[in-house]
């Protein structure tokens, strides 16, 4: 059942007049998904759901596909023409209605152009609706919070079950493949009834180097002195399970070169700086995702590794592994949402040399107005 209070209280917390939902051929999944529509329901026109602040939803569909918002609340008319369609629009006219388009967000961005155009020849006004995206969909409460915890408490166990396994082989002098280590977080996945959306990461040597590396069947063989990133992420299989997301880096050797041990403490460093700069800065009021990011690229920046930097700090955690969230990014799609009460992000601040790459990640989650995180922190790399 579709949450009308809920989306009015957003709409509100975020000074805005209403939320339009639109769509055409199941372009917009957010749409969808905030409105529940099924995605195999057929939507070749174009329905409009307009909700206000406060008072009743109202709903435009195509004569040919009336039905298509059935079960929601709120008034509904039905157009045939072109020119129908924007006379009906007349009541929101002169009105800020968040919609779902972005100039830095494309995770979001789903409204046309065209769409948007003809929308704003009939007078509305269109504000991006990033926010509103953020406050309905990926604040998490106290049951989300417990879920988030337990799928990151298997997480941290199967990399433990893994490392095992790595030294296991090592101390026998066995073969061992990237595609070993992936196996044993798959099966583990299954046995705690964990989903994920994609295969975990396993990256070793150069491959390391590569935050969205990928390979087939066994991958290549793990040597000697190799970086071993391992990178996994799952939720429980009930609904509105929430994801964890978590990546930690071995060295495939009973002995760590002081160098390779530098590199990784000054990663460390930088993300632990960081949890602290989000304590302190939402001690002093509203800070923004792209000013975390911004802050922990200073670091590394001030470490010499500007060229070594290949992604964002984090990414927005909930339902989804990438959430509609909060991301910690100020450079590939600068976000200057606010960290509020239950956002939920990763921070995964990253080195990659030319040989190899090294990533620590954590999940953090904003309560009590703090920043907490479930689990230990890695501090050193794991080794033979």
């Amino acid at each position: 059942m579709v949450d009308i209070k809920k989306i009015q209280k957003a709409i509100r917390e975020e000074n805005l007049d209403g939320w339009l939902f639109c769509n055409f051929r199941h372009r917009d999944p957010l749409s969808d998904a905030i409105l529940e529509r099924p995605a195999g329901l057929t939507n070749s026109r174009l329905w409009i759901y307009a909700v206000p602040s406060s008072g009743e939803p109202f709903a435009l569909l195509q004569a040919i596909e009336a039905d298509h918002l059935d079960g929601l609340d709120g008034r509904k008319d039905t157009y045939i023409s072109r020119e129908d369609l924007k006379a009906l629009l007349a009541p929101l006219a002169g009105k800020r209605w968040g919609a779902h388009f972005s100039e830095t967000l494309s995770a979001i961005s789903f409204l046309d152009r065209g769409t948007a155009s003809f929308l704003e020849s009939a007078g509305l006004v269109l504000v991006p609706a990033e926010s509103l995206v953020q406050r309905f969909k990926s604040l998490l409460d106290s049951g989300d919070i417990a879920s988030h915890e337990r799928a990151a408490r298997g997480l941290y166990a199967i990399v433990e079950t893994v490392w095992d396994f790595v030294k296991s082989s090592c101390a026998a002098n066995r073969e061992l493949f990237e595609g070993d280590l992936r196996r044993v977080m798959e099966e583990e996945f299954v046995r705690l009834g964990l989903f994920r959306d994609h295969p975990p990461l396993a990256a070793a040597g150069v491959h390391s180097a590569n935050p969205h590396y990928d390979f087939q069947g066994r991958g290549a063989r793990i040597k000697e002195g190799d970086v071993v990133q391992l990178d996994l992420w799952a939720k429980e299989k009930e609904p509105r399970s929430i994801y964890a997301d978590i990546s930690w880096a071995g060295f495939y050797a009973k002995e760590i070169p002081k160098m390779v041990e530098n590199v990784f403490a000054d990663l460390v460093s930088a993300r632990d700086k960081t949890v602290a700069f989000i304590e302190k800065a939402l001690a002093a009021g509203p800070v923004r995702g792209a000013e975390v990011d911004a802050y922990t690229r200073s670091l590394l920046i001030a470490g010499g590794y500007e060229k070594a930097i290949k992604h964002r700090t984090g990414h927005g955690i909930d339902t989804e592994c990438h959430g509609s969230g909060v991301n910690i990014d100020s450079l590939e799609f600068p976000d200057h949402r606010f960290l509020l009460e239950g956002s939920c992000f990763s921070l995964e601040p990253g080195i990659y040399l030319d040989r190899c790459g090294f990533r620590t990640e954590l999940d953090v989650y904003i309560t009590g107005g703090k920043p907490r995180y479930y689990g230990k922190l890695q501090s050193s790399l794991l080794h033979c």
